[in-house]
């Protein structure tokens, strides 16, 4: 097979790409970019290159199996990527979430939610695990989209056509979950900054305050190269953490009796939660970088291993804040808790500052991992891509930016944008392809050679347990996929 070469990168941002390579350009890779080039890889000279490359590869594709870090994480360090990888607007937005599903049934909800995210991450790991053991020799397991089209690649004879059509799903829901945090951003950031202004007697329009952030947020989003943004990793964290703290402290004073709140609002407006919530704890693409960093990836899955104690924090804090969020404020809860907080304190002001900076700068990292996946293709199929891929990068990436603000000044509700994506696409990164993958190695191992040459035949290997428990899964993700979506568009169409 002849091997064709996208254009030489000269930063960074983009990569000899082959076509010979069989797992170019994968999610996960640039997850781990993202993710893990953090406060504690800045200091100590660990940030991570773009997906995992080596120094003579870009940020734009090659096979990259894992990460290659100087200083793999250990067991504390791993669990507060997982932190800072599932907190933002969607941790604000669970005071809303918990409004759409009632004060007792939101927790319940909430922590089987949770569990069963967790197991979902827990069949990737193994699912990623068993191709790994295909594979010719690497200490690194592969990434989410590579292991989504290894594992039908090596599955059923009737599953294996579907493989790149898999891996190219995953990368699609990837890249437009990313993109909607982008563009639930602008509207997070104009709200709370609406308030401020409000308070100073400038009353400007919610869609003015948008056009103002724009060009902050277009600036560091033309960086090509990810070592660059660890700045705006480390400013992020800082400002998200403190806000979370004085949000928290705002949320538990003078609360009302449970007894004032409604204990299951309605099933009308359940899907809404299940949106904001699958929304929030979406991760899962996290999983596989966060193992493959770790000094001892055995330490990542075990019983009270990284991902168990992590998540099990993570889905205490949801809960625990929408919780408060709800019981304080009620049916005046925002899709923002920094919207409840008081207008008229410097204290308060702070937060809506320091989380919107945050969030700001956290725009440059999320778009990051959408652009890194789409930019060969761009880059490929423009006529002067090849000669000129400096200029189409940052066209491309000015376009996009653009995009997310042209989506975000049109809905200008956040909360039902929240759930719009989550039920559009956390649910099927998050709740279908971790049971199916389980399904698709399951039904492999149950083939058997059949007397006639190249013909297999089938017997499950699958239990009925393993079976039911999937099903289950599934349709909540079918329930959650339909209804939220459905919901969220009306929310959206009835509250412009």
């Amino acid at each position: 097979m002849t091997a064709t070469a996208e254009p030489q990168q000269t930063d960074g941002s983009l990569a000899v790409v082959q076509k010979n390579k069989p797992h170019a350009a994968s999610t996960g890779q640039v997850n781990q970019a993202f993710e893990l080039s953090d406060v504690e890889g800045a200091k100590n000279g660990s940030t991570l290159r773009p997906n995992g490359l080596q120094p003579d590869e870009g940020g734009g594709g090659g096979g990259g199996h894992g990460i290659d870090s100087d200083h793999p994480t250990n067991y504390l360090e791993t669990i507060m990527h997982i932190f800072k990888g599932n907190v933002g607007p969607g941790l604000y937005a669970m005071g809303q979430a918990f409004y759409n599903g009632g004060i007792l049934v939101s927790p319940v909800l909430t922590v089987l939610l949770g569990i069963t995210c967790i197991h979902s991450q827990h069949l990737l790991l193994i699912a990623s695990k068993k191709i790994k053991s295909k594979l010719p020799a690497s200490d690194k397991y592969p990434d989410f989209a590579e292991t989504v089209e290894l594992c039908f690649e090596h599955g059923p004879v009737r599953f294996q056509r579907w493989s790149r059509a898999m891996r190219l799903a995953v990368n699609i829901f990837i890249c437009v979950t990313q993109l909607g945090f982008c563009t639930v951003y602008f509207g997070f950031i104009s709200n709370n900054l609406k308030q401020i202004y409000d308070f100073y007697g400038i009353h400007l329009d919610i869609r003015l305050h948008m056009l103002i952030i724009l060009v902050p947020i277009l600036l560091p989003s033309l960086i090509r190269n990810f070592k660059y943004l660890a700045w705006c990793m480390t400013l992020a964290n800082a400002c998200m953490i403190l806000g979370i703290c004085i949000t928290a402290y705002y949320a538990v004073q003078d609360l009302p009796p449970i007894s004032e709140r409604n204990y299951f609002s309605s099933w009308h407006q359940l899907p809404l939660y299940f949106g904001t919530a699958i929304f929030a704890f979406e991760g899962i693409a996290l999983v596989l970088p966060l193992q493959n960093a770790m000094k001892h990836p055995e330490d990542f899955g075990r019983p009270l291993g990284v991902l168990n104690v992590g998540m099990a924090v993570v889905t205490f804090i949801f809960t625990g804040l929408g919780f408060v969020g709800y019981l304080k404020w009620g049916d005046d809860v925002k899709s923002s808790l920094t919207l409840n907080i008081p207008h008229d304190e410097i204290l308060a002001q702070s937060v809506k500052v320091m989380v919107s900076f945050g969030i700001l700068l956290g725009y440059a990292l999320q778009f990051f991992i959408a652009i890194q996946i789409m930019l060969p293709s761009v880059v490929k199929k423009v006529g002067f891509g090849r000669n000129h891929p400096v200029l189409v990068d940052l066209t491309f990436r000015t376009f996009m930016v653009l995009v997310t603000f042209a989506i975000a000044e049109s809905i200008l509700n956040v909360g039902a944008l929240i759930s719009l994506i989550g039920a559009l696409c956390s649910t099927s990164l998050a709740l279908v392809f971790p049971p199916v993958l389980e399904l698709i190695l399951g039904l492999a191992e149950g083939e058997c050679p059949a007397e006639t040459p190249g013909v297999t035949k089938s017997t499950s290997a699958i239990s009925v347990f393993v079976w039911v428990k999937n099903i289950c899964i599934l349709l909540l993700a079918l329930f959650i996929f339909v209804t939220g979506t459905v919901e969220s568009l009306d929310a959206i169409r009835h509250l412009q």
